[in-house]
């Protein structure tokens, strides 16, 4: 029978069977009869959107894998669609640990296939993209300050019938006195396929240091759809005469409505790690998605 001796830090050395000359990541063993790594199980924490699918699937695979407090987990695996998957990645954005999702929603994007058997196997192979979310600081027509993070995108939309009147900044320098639209909207590389790409925004590729401004339906500049900018970059929009044409912001689905002034920056001090099946990552999908 073999006998697995479980290893600390350190790459592995080849060696002959029944010989271990160095040591494997934690997540690995040694199969000491063949001089093999196999992988150590993984504590798993699962967590499922409120869909009767979701919950179904997580009961499953709770009695398959067993699952541990988020807390403990070395990795998280969430069952939903997108929008499930945002939420976890916002609820755990403290902790250091991998989330890989299942899609048991619609469109899943940020999810991959769903499957039950050999999530272990899956789980040790997947491919991990890093992303660094967009901050939102808003002020609000009443001088309240609202702060909140997005991983897709910060969009500003008008909250009235009239077009909004915007002033767009870039690290401080007016860039556009007056921006008649609909709304604007700036996203990560990630969330460049979502609300953006429907605003006839750019794709951008997972790796870029870029984040794109897109304007929603612009009426002056009629022809203006936006612009790249550094990721470094911190955009500050105004709105001009918002007690008439008001506007509201948004991040990832958290809201601030009448909004006088909206700052958006990178975030490199939090880090969502994304865990995706070799092949299926987030370059691939982005890719992809321009050819549908």
């Amino acid at each position: 029978m073999p006998v697995f001796v479980p290893c600390q830090s350190l790459p592995a050395i080849s060696s002959p069977p029944g010989l271990v000359l160095g040591l494997l990541p934690v997540n690995q063993c040694i199969n000491v009869a063949k001089g093999e790594a196999v992988p150590k199980a993984p504590r798993i924490n699962f967590t499922a959107s409120d869909s009767p699918v979701a919950q179904a699937a997580l009961d499953r695979l709770t009695a398959r894998y067993g699952s541990v407090p988020v807390g403990q987990a070395e990795v998280i695996v969430a069952l939903g669609g997108d929008g499930f998957m945002l939420q976890t990645l916002h609820a755990t954005e403290e902790l250091d640990v991998p989330v890989y999702g299942m899609n048991c929603g619609t469109i899943g994007f940020l999810m991959n296939e769903f499957g039950e058997e050999g999530l272990r196997e899956r789980l040790a192979l997947a491919v991990e993209e890093v992303i660094n979310p967009l901050r939102m600081s808003a002020v609000g027509t009443d001088g309240a300050e609202h702060s909140a993070l997005a991983i897709n995108e910060v969009s500003m939309l008008r909250a009235g019938p009239q077009a909004a009147k915007l002033r767009i900044s870039v690290d401080g320098k007016v860039r556009m006195e007056e921006l008649v639209c609909d709304g604007a909207l700036v996203c990560t590389p990630a969330g460049s396929t979502a609300y953006n790409y429907s605003a006839h925004g750019p794709i951008l590729p997972i790796g870029a240091e870029v984040l794109a401004l897109t304007a929603m339906a612009a009426f002056r500049p009629r022809r203006w759809r936006g612009a790249l900018l550094p990721k470094s970059a911190k955009v500050l929009i105004e709105v001009l005469d918002p007690r008439k044409r008001p506007v509201m912001a948004d991040a990832d689905g958290r809201s601030a409505s009448s909004v006088t002034r909206v700052e958006i920056r990178s975030e490199p001090g939090i880090r969502h790690r994304i865990l995706f099946d070799p092949g299926h990552g987030l370059e691939e999908r982005l890719t992809r998605e321009q050819f549908v």
